[in-house]
């Protein structure tokens, strides 16, 4: 019998509307089970999710089957329900349009979970600005500044 192989690894990244910094540190990690539980609901390989207050990075191993876009909708409509529905803040949460998605090798797969494991530490040293336009330009992504994240200085 033939069958489907595949390892496919992709970083999403997508950021708090506004660029807010929202995600408080005493429900992170609690949302960050929740949206990896997403991910393995949806029969995807959730390898690591992490991010800052105004950002998360999830890492992945997806099946052919399941296009990035879908689940990233259904990420953020999720973990919007699930922040709001707790009332982890006084206001409504909501995610901002769009998201940044980047492909890796097996042989990255320790680098990129170190990386996205070390947030805070990258976030010394640099913003997620400059973080968002590195990856744009590592992976040749074609842009146009003008439909990226709602940037605050």
């Amino acid at each position: 019998m033939a069958g489907t192989f595949s390892q496919i690894y992709i970083q999403i990244v997508f950021a708090v509307k506004c660029r807010q910094n929202l995600i408080q540190k005493e429900w992170k990690e609690e949302l960050n089970k929740y949206i990896s539980g997403i991910i393995t609901g949806k029969e995807q390989k959730s390898i690591i999710v992490n991010g800052m207050p105004d950002h998360i990075h999830v890492f992945v191993g997806l099946k052919p089957s399941m296009r990035i876009s879908d689940l990233v909708r259904d990420i953020k409509n999720n973990s919007t329900n699930f922040i709001n529905e707790n009332g982890f803040l006084n206001r409504k949460f909501s995610w901002q349009n769009g998201y940044g998605a980047f492909s890796y090798s097996q042989s990255h797969i320790k680098n990129v979970y170190n990386y996205i494991l070390n947030q805070e530490k990258h976030h010394m040293k640099k913003t997620f600005r400059e973080e968002y336009f590195e990856f744009l330009e590592k992976f040749e992504v074609d842009h146009n500044e003008k439909y990226l994240f709602d940037w605050i200085e």
